[in-house]
């Protein structure tokens, strides 16, 4: 499936490839399915990771050299592409080899960058190994050793870096996938790890690591950025040669700024490190506002997604139509607050803002309905109209009703909705199977809302009993 792209290292990435006879065309294959695989998530470029082949055979010979292939597509079509040569199994001749190229100029290696050689090997070598790979070693260059077939332990884990639990794999040529997103990862710690990266993007900062260089008592680091689009709004920053990060903030949203880690060293010459970060897309807060528990004077207002950035929210509200407003201000880590000495039976227009941290102001709005003031009907009662039906009487509610909603669950057959207007305090109720109990809710009706509906439960006596009913109020 598709990998998330890997950027913010840099590194020299040479593959030793076992192309001698030794190795069956299947296996050869398989080989280079886990190289191109390894590479994918990669960014590639002069100022990224660069890739090598070099073939082990009776001569060595380098498939391309680091700077030909400068994006992950092109170098995955020319592993696709690169052909057994069969032959020797001269590991040694080719370490030696690959020493030399690591560190060449024409073979478009880059001084002053990591150094990461993976060797895929069948586990087997007619020439000595362990010389030309500690020199490999003593000059910077991170090993990394999978093995295919039945390689001596003992020689491979002293040839890969320590510890060798970290860069030594035995595994089926068939099952190299298990190994791919380890091996990545062990990778991108070696090339990040040494160079100026960023982490912790946001949409207004982000956190930059470099490795350690100096010390409180050696120097100090100046760090310089600026928008790549106007470098002439470069900003500084110093701290101590005893740091190894520093978080920058108040930056622009979806901005890519253009970044210089200048070690200042009275010991030693360190060249400046270089990189380039794109601040993500500004989140929108609140992207949605809800309006519950409504009564007749408060409600409930809620708003989501809550986000560090935000320093606070200010909620506006007044009735509609008007001008007063009033103003509540909640802490930007709560998403909620109860709004409260409304006036019933009324509308309100609710604005929430969020106030973020870099002092911009995001905002939306909802309308919200108080109740009416005692709205609900009282005392709700039965009277035996004969067989099947029942009549249903209740007091009048407070405020302005508009009128009253009956509804009948029946416990056999099918419910009923009657709507009655608000001078009629009363319905009849037909069809009500003797023998069953039955739901009946009345609920008075305003202009913007309903009210709150009064229920009871009535049992209609069985039809070998004298007729009538009974009810019970709900729990």
């Amino acid at each position: 499936g598709p990998q998330p792209s890997i950027s913010n290292s840099e590194g020299d990435l040479l593959f030793l490839l076992d192309s001698s006879g030794s190795v069956s065309y299947y296996e050869f294959s398989r080989v280079k399915e886990f190289m191109w695989d390894l590479v994918r998530p990669f960014t590639f470029g002069p100022k990224d990771v660069q890739a090598s082949i070099i073939h082990i055979s009776t001569t060595p010979t380098m498939e391309f050299p680091f700077d030909r292939y400068l994006s992950s597509g092109t170098l995955q079509q020319a592993i696709r592409d690169t052909q057994q040569l069969m032959g020797d199994t001269n590991t040694g001749k080719a370490l030696s080899y690959a020493k030399e190229k690591l560190f060449s100029d024409e073979a478009g290696a880059r001084p002053d960058v990591p150094k990461v050689l993976v060797w895929v090997t069948d586990g087997f070598s007619t020439d000595d190994i362990s010389e030309p790979m500690q020199l490999l070693k003593d000059m910077g260059v991170t090993v990394f050793i999978v093995s295919t077939g039945r390689g001596n332990y003992l020689e491979l884990s002293a040839a890969a870096s320590q510890p060798p639990e970290k860069h030594l794999h035995f595994v089926d040529v068939d099952d190299l996938p298990i190994i791919t997103e380890e091996l990545r990862d062990a990778i991108r710690g070696v090339i990040q790890a040494n160079r100026l990266h960023a982490v912790d993007i946001t949409s207004s900062s982000f956190r930059l690591m470099w490795p350690e260089l100096l010390s409180q008592e050696t120097g100090y680091y100046t760090i310089e950025y600026a928008p790549r689009g106007d470098l002439a709004r470069k900003r500084t920053k110093q701290v101590s040669g005893a740091h190894t990060s520093l978080t920058l903030s108040n930056l622009a949203p979806e901005t890519t700024y253009e970044v210089a880690l200048i070690p200042e060293s009275n010991v030693h010459y360190f060249p400046p490190q270089t990189t380039r970060v794109t601040t993500l897309a500004e989140e929108i807060s609140p992207a949605q506002v809800l309006i519950s528990e409504s009564g007749p004077r408060s409600f409930h207002v809620s708003w989501a997604p809550t986000l560090e950035s935000v320093m606070g929210y200010q909620i506006l509200y007044g009735p509609l139509p008007g001008n007063s407003v009033k103003l509540l201000e909640v802490d930007g880590k709560h998403n909620s607050t109860v709004v409260e000495n409304l006036a019933p039976n009324t509308t309100y227009l609710v604005t929430v803002t969020a106030v973020y941290k870099s002092g911009k102001e995001k905002s939306l709005s909802a309308k919200a309905c108080t109740q009416e003031e005692g709205s609900k009907v009282r005392h709700l009662r039965f009277e035996d109209m004969g067989p099947n039906t029942l009549k249903a009487s209740w007091d009048s509610a407070d405020g302005k009703v508009l009128g009253y909603r009956v509804r009948c669950r029946r416990q056999t057959g099918p419910s009923s909705v009657i709507s009655v207007s608000p001078q009629i305090h009363s319905v009849l109720l037909t069809d009500l199977a003797s023998g069953t109990t039955n739901k009946v809710c009345v609920k008075p009706m305003y202009k913007n809302q309903a009210g709150k509906g009064l229920c009871r439960m009535v049992h209609m006596q069985p039809a070998t009993e004298a007729q009538g009913y009974k009810h019970r109020q709900r729990a």
